[in-house]
């Protein structure tokens, strides 16, 4: 791998509590090249709160500390409110959940792509509007033109996270964080997704981290993978290799994973070691 984009090492994130501080991530330490890496992990294991303290959007009262949190040979840690804004959408952008709440519910389509043009990239509406309607033709919208006019309620749950994905790749950034980009969908519009994004990846050469609970969507789609328990990571491996896991806790969600190969009268369940947050 070339030099990483991202270099993350020992992040912690900690939020205030009334008799003790939560650590909802604990001494994190990876790096980012031009790759699709994926984190997966149960819901509360810190995946999308690692996702978000890498674009300083951790709310308030959180506190992110890191020995090392550089992008392209910036660092982070050092950014202030304007170096995040210039930073954000044009160099680095995230893809949140769920478009609902998401999208701006009183501005069309075209305005909130449009938007990112005029900000960070500086063109006139006229600009704006045909790079936007080019984005939405990319991401496979079938009638980019109407598309550009409707309202985020107007939209079906594929078509707003295709017009996510546009509006966060629009400014043609270097990396690019999906969360849980594809649980809301089918699987005929998941997988459509999917194709979107690493055709996107594939050919703009960018580094994506693709954030998700779904082990097998991660295996086929990433190049590595990061497996969290309790905002720690507990392994590294590549996803081709997830089968093969030494974690005992990867080894058991890799267990409970349902599959259409091996009939089962239940499924396994995740027996937790206190040691693993050691």
């Amino acid at each position: 791998m070339t030099d990483p984009l991202l270099t993350v090492e020992d992040l912690n994130v900690t939020f205030p509590g009334r008799e003790t501080a939560v650590r909802a991530v604990r001494n994190a330490s990876f790096t980012l090249g031009r790759e699709r890496l994926g984190i997966v992990g149960e819901s509360g294991s810190g995946k999308s709160t690692t996702g978000r303290a890498l674009l300083g959007l951790v709310p308030r009262p959180g506190i992110v500390t890191a020995k090392t949190m550089s992008y392209a040979g910036q660092n982070l840690l050092q950014c202030t409110e304007r170096d995040w804004q210039r930073l954000r959408g044009r160099r680095m952008s995230m893809v949140m959940q769920d478009p609902k709440y998401s999208l701006n519910p009183v501005k069309t389509v075209g305005a909130q792509i449009g938007e990112t043009c005029l900000l960070h990239l500086g063109m006139t509406r006229k600009q704006a509007a045909a790079r936007t309607l080019a984005m939405l033709e990319a991401v496979r919208i079938r009638d980019p033109e109407l598309t550009y006019q409707l309202y985020p309620h107007q939209l079906s749950g594929g078509m707003g996270q295709r017009v996510m994905i546009a509006m966060m790749l629009v400014a043609e950034p270097d990396f690019l964080i999906a969360d849980e980009p594809t649980s809301a969908l089918d699987v005929t519009v998941q997988n459509e997704v999917l194709r979107i994004l690493d055709d996107l990846v594939s050919e703009r050469g960018m580094g994506l981290i693709f954030i998700s609970h779904n082990l097998t969507v991660v295996s086929s789609f990433c190049d590595r993978v990061l497996i969290m328990y309790g905002g720690k990571i507990v392994e590294e491996c590549a996803a081709r290799d997830l089968q093969n896991a030494r974690h005992p806790y990867t080894r058991a969600l890799v267990a409970a994973a349902p599959s259409l190969d091996i009939q089962r009268t239940e499924l396994a369940t995740v027996t937790r070691d206190p040691e693993w947050l050691k």
